[in-house]
């Protein structure tokens, strides 16, 4: 329900309705504008502002015949008013209205994504906290590599997340910008004034220099933030599929009561929303390239960006907007299992130690080359006795590498058993994560 929620909040700001309110905004501030400017009549201002109005229906109407949708959209607002109509888009052109109305759009549609991207963070936040200590294996390459906290995964989501975050910030400043300077830019046919009070009066900036459109570097920053974005959610999404694979079996989304997996094996829980999260910034990210494209208009414009914004503003903020509030409820009701991180943590039979019994014995005068060999050696066999079957963790609780370790002349010429023993502390390992969260969660 919430998931339907949002998206119908950030859709009704991509109807037509939506569309043409916007428009509405710019013609009536600009009416203010020239009417403080002292152009227009505080009479007709009046009049104006307080009969201007129109009908989407008639508008689709007129436009059947004129072909033209600007056109459509005013005859159908001076239907609506007397002779004080003469004043409306006075000294504008159709991309004074519609760039600046867009701009609207655009910047209450990123304050919309920028909610979502803190409800995120909170539930992002939540769970590093709850497991900020629960101890798990780290891989590279897919492989077991030394022990980590499973809080400190989410941890990197968060800071990750947060970065994407000021980028959007930074894109909505970039976007919220108006253009007032006629046909061709050049404030021919109203002072640069018309344009800085009409900007004040939307709480836009107003363009240093334009032709006759906002330059669509703007729209690309704004499309190309939220496909960074829609990438680092991505890969929190990939990697709650990831735990949730059967022989990984971590983490997973939560499987409610009368869900079903499979229309064929009823045993199946599947990572569903996760990977409809993945395919859903797939689609967020495409829109990259035709917003790119669009920035390199013919002289001071073309309509060649026209179509292209018409699929793709909408289609990625309505997008965001979904799959941001789908991935805050996965990780808000992911089901962790610390049992499980700490079984695999075990399951290479002490090998995520390696690294630590290497870095002992340079300070033993061995050289880096031969202790090396020594606990790669030692590692080698473990992989060997693994393949044989034999348990990971003997019934004394010493696992198969540190057994090989304390069997090894060489190195018990340089250690003891304790020192050996000693290497196999998963302490070791979650010193520094206090020092991390402060760092990250600051």
């Amino acid at each position: 329900m919430v998931e339907r929620y949002a998206r119908k909040i950030m859709s009704d700001k991509w109807t037509q309705q939506a569309k043409y309110d916007a428009w509405l905004k710019v013609e009536l501030a600009a009416v203010r504008a020239w009417n403080e400017l002292g152009f227009i009549p505080d009479s007709d201002c009046e009049k104006i502002c307080a009969n201007a109005k129109f009908e989407v229906a008639q508008i689709d109407e007129i436009e059947r015949v004129v072909k033209h949708d600007v056109i459509a959209f005013l005859t159908s607002v001076s239907k609506n008013l007397g002779p004080e109509s003469r004043f409306v888009h006075y000294g504008m052109t159709s991309s004074d209205t519609i760039d600046t109305a867009t701009a609207l759009q655009i910047k209450d549609s990123m304050d919309l994504i920028l909610e979502d991207v803190d409800n995120l963070l909170a539930a992002i936040k939540k769970r590093a906290m709850e497991h900020k200590n629960t101890l798990m294996v780290g891989r590279s390459h897919g492989i077991h590599g030394e022990p980590i906290t499973f809080g400190l995964v989410v941890a990197i989501w968060y800071d990750e997340i947060r970065r994407a975050r000021e980028l959007l910030e930074h894109a909505r400043k970039t976007i919220a910008t108006g253009k007032i300077s006629g046909a061709m830019g050049n404030f021919a046919h109203a002072p640069l004034e018309f344009e800085e009070k009409i900007c004040a009066h939307l709480g836009l900036a107003a363009a240093p220099a334009s032709n006759q459109v906002i330059q669509r570097d703007r729209y690309a920053q704004v499309i190309s933030a939220l496909a960074i974005l829609a990438a680092s959610c991505e890969k929190i999404a990939v990697a709650v599929r990831h735990f949730q694979r059967t022989e990984v079996y971590e983490a997973e989304e939560f499987f409610s009561k009368g869900q079903k997996g499979s229309s064929a094996m009823p045993h199946k829980r599947n990572p569903v929303l996760s990977e409809n999260v993945t395919g859903l910034c797939r689609v967020i990210r495409s829109y990259v390239t035709p917003a790119l494209e669009d920035v390199a208009l013919w002289h001071e414009r073309d309509i060649s960006h026209s179509s292209v914004e018409r699929f793709i503003l909408p289609d990625a903020f309505v997008t965001t907007d979904f799959m941001l509030n789908r991935l805050a409820g996965i990780v808000e009701n992911m089901l962790v299992y610390p049992e499980n991180m700490m079984k695999n943590l075990n399951l290479t039979g002490g090998l995520v130690f390696s690294q630590r019994v290497l870095l002992e014995l340079p300070k033993r005068e061995i050289s880096r080359e031969d202790a090396y060999k020594i606990v790669q050696r030692n590692a080698m066999k473990v992989w060997a006795d693994l393949q044989e079957g034999k348990k990971a963790i003997d019934d004394k609780g010493h696992s198969l590498f540190l057994q090989n370790l304390l069997a090894d002349e060489d190195l018990r010429a340089k250690m003891s058993e304790d020192e050996i023993k000693a290497c196999f502390d998963y302490s070791y390992y979650t010193k520094n994560v206090d020092n991390i969260f402060a760092r990250v969660f600051k």
